[in-house]
């Protein structure tokens, strides 16, 4: 009977004692316990930790990067123009010629242009040197009477001879920059020989080192990946400077013809400017509209003809870089042109003038790796010229 009595109270007690047990869970719980439930636990330090430890060799790594640009800039140009170079060691491959051959006859094609290039400069940058003085003197003496219109910058002619702008501080400035740049010409001859060094040696290398790289994964889609990426990596920049140099030069074939017909001093320069310019996008093309802007201006009185060959030139560029490019490139590949213009900020501030040029390049290889490695997330692009 008693028996049965406790087996008939079991179910209420255990009723009673689940209840028991969610109106504890609802209770607010003693100081000491609050912590249990704080979002802020030691859960979220060590995360916060991992974080900040990320960004100290985040930033360690940007450092090294900086300290340490006298060899990496060359070691990464010879890379770049290495992967650039990889379709035309591969034909010439094909064709029988050894690898040491290949890379001796690419490297040299390379400072073969690079020497046309500066022996073609060398005249102009003499002629600017010596008749410096006369061309800031004349520039003022044409921009004065615009500028005296300009009451707000409240500049008179007594502004250039005396003060900063006068013309012995512009000849004293003038002076400290041929010393650095007669400081930097060293450095630039052993960048010189670095990055000539490191492209014979990467494109003889080439085969071997992509061998090597894709060995180095253990399991065969892996080393198929790297395969894909490789092979993506060489078409991608391959494909878009070889196609960018033919138009880039019929730019800059056009920018001599402009030069000549708008009176310009050295048409060569300023087509070889508007050749190499033409590799920066956005930048490169602000800095050589506003240089033939100014050259304009020491050359003409008129104002429309000094604006006149800036304003062709720009029209040209745009013209090619909005029709012409598009048509033959196509939407294969694209980056944010967002994304491009913070790439040529970061670089620009890293290495100078040569990471500009080479954060297109850098860009593209890290969106290829990106899409192939993401296949599924691949846009269909439009690469900024």
């Amino acid at each position: 009977m008693a028996a049965s009595s406790a087996n008939g109270r079991r179910p209420k007690q255990g009723a009673d004692i689940a209840v028991a047990k969610s109106e504890a869970a609802a209770m607010p719980r003693e100081d000491g316990d609050i912590t249990d439930f704080s979002p802020l636990g030691r859960d979220a330090l060590e995360v916060a930790a991992s974080w900040a430890l990320i960004g100290i060799f985040c930033l360690l790594g940007l450092a090294v990067v900086s300290y340490m640009k006298l060899v990496l800039i060359p070691i990464t140009l010879a890379i770049v123009v290495g992967i650039i170079l990889g379709m035309a060691a591969e034909r010439l491959g094909d064709m029988g010629v050894p690898r040491f051959g290949t890379a001796l006859i690419l490297s040299s094609g390379v400072a073969l242009v690079v020497l046309l290039i500066v022996n073609a400069l060398a005249e102009p940058a003499a002629f600017f040197i010596n008749d410096g003085p006369d061309l800031i003197e004349q520039m003022i003496d044409r921009m004065m009477p615009f500028l005296e219109r300009q009451e707000w910058l409240n500049i008179s002619p007594a502004t250039f001879q005396t003060g900063p702008m006068s013309m012995e501080k512009l000849l004293e400035n003038s002076s400290s920059v041929l010393a650095v740049l007669t400081a930097s010409l060293t450095p630039a001859i052993i960048q010189a020989m670095i990055f000539f060094a490191a492209l014979l040696l990467f494109l003889y290398g080439r085969v071997r080192l992509r061998r090597t790289i894709i060995m180095a994964f253990p399991r065969r889609r892996q080393r198929l990946i790297a395969i894909r990426v490789l092979n993506a990596m060489e078409e991608v920049l391959g494909y878009y400077f070889a196609t960018a140099s033919l138009l880039y030069l019929a730019l800059g074939i056009s920018m001599t013809l402009i030069a000549y017909v708008g009176g310009l001093g050295s048409p060569v320069m300023w087509g070889i400017f508007a050749f190499l310019s033409s590799f920066i996008p956005y930048l490169g093309i602000t800095l050589m509209t506003a240089s033939v802007a100014l050259g304009g201006a020491l050359t003409h009185e008129s104002l429309i003809l000094a604006l006149a060959p800036a304003a062709v030139f720009f029209t040209v560029h745009l013209m090619m870089e909005n029709l012409v490019f598009p048509a033959i490139m196509g939407r294969q590949w694209e980056i944010n042109p967002f994304i491009v213009f913070i790439a040529i900020i970061f670089w620009t501030w890293m290495w100078g003038a040569v990471g500009a040029m080479l954060a297109l390049p850098l860009s593209l290889i890290a969106m290829t790796i990106v899409n192939e490695l993401f296949p599924e997330r691949k846009t269909v692009p439009h690469l900024p010229g």
